[in-house]
């Protein structure tokens, strides 16, 4: 089916508004504020799946007094249904300055859009809410997935637009753009290379990811790489650690 053809459906699927949305949001991709660097989501649900998830990001910069940051997240999620997968989070961080402490909660939606092969690459949109622990903070966020293959090369691009409000903060739009391009050696061993884009985020570096099957419906996903700041407002590097149980 032609591009033409793929975007008139998903102009029918998500809707006029949403779809606007998103492409302002892809325009603007380079002017988020805050980090991007995290997780590359892909487009893709498992009917009856339930994961427990952790996830670490350690920003490495010689420049913050208060040292390096390190955030965790701590997550369960599962389908509903063949289209739809939730996920909730806990989310600490801690750095030189400050030991651990309870920084947010977040609620996740992920939602399938089209069959996996339908069409000229595959969709999905993301749906974040969270809020921070001891402030009025909300975030709010929405991101386009999109992926396609090309051979034993796949391509994924993850496109935000988040919004943050509450009696703490100025209210602000912000968008973010991830991109990743994963070769698929073997299942246990996948090399890829991600960028990310944001105001205060320009980085690039390698991933290692793979799944190592434990039978049935059981397996463990995991990730691991280095993004190094392409300029003055990134972090020198970011290491970052992805664990699943799928179950």
């Amino acid at each position: 089916m032609s591009i033409l053809k793929e975007m008139f459906f998903l102009f029918r699927t998500v809707g006029r508004p949403s779809l606007f949305c998103l492409l302002c949001c892809y325009q603007g991709a380079v002017v988020a504020d805050g980090t991007a660097i995290d997780k590359v989501y892909h487009p893709y649900v498992q009917p009856q799946e339930r994961e427990i998830e952790f996830r670490s990001i350690v920003e490495n910069n010689s420049d913050a007094s208060s040292g390096d940051e390190r955030i965790y997240r701590l997550g369960y999620g599962q389908s509903f249904t063949d289209r739809w997968f939730g996920e909730v989070y806990l989310i600490g961080a801690k750095n030189d300055d400050r030991g651990f402490r309870l920084e947010a909660y977040e609620l996740e939606a992920l939602w399938q859009v089209t069959e996996q092969g339908e069409f000229f690459a595959d969709w999905g949109m993301l749906f974040e809410l969270e809020k921070e622990h001891s402030e009025e903070v909300f975030e709010l966020a929405t991101a386009l997935l999109v992926e396609r293959e090309w051979r034993r090369w796949t391509g994924t691009a993850n496109v935000y637009g988040i919004y943050e409000f509450g009696e703490d903060i100025d209210n602000e739009f912000e968008t973010a753009m991830a991109l990743q391009g994963r070769y698929r050696y073997v299942r246990q061993f996948e090399p890829a290379v991600e960028l990310y884009l944001g105001q205060d985020t320009k980085g690039l570096g390698p991933v290692v990811m793979g799944s190592l099957p434990l039978g049935g419906a059981r397996q463990i996903r995991w990730e691991g790489g280095v993004i190094f700041g392409l300029d003055s407002s990134t972090p020198d590097q970011t290491f970052r650690i992805l664990l699943e149980y799928e179950f």
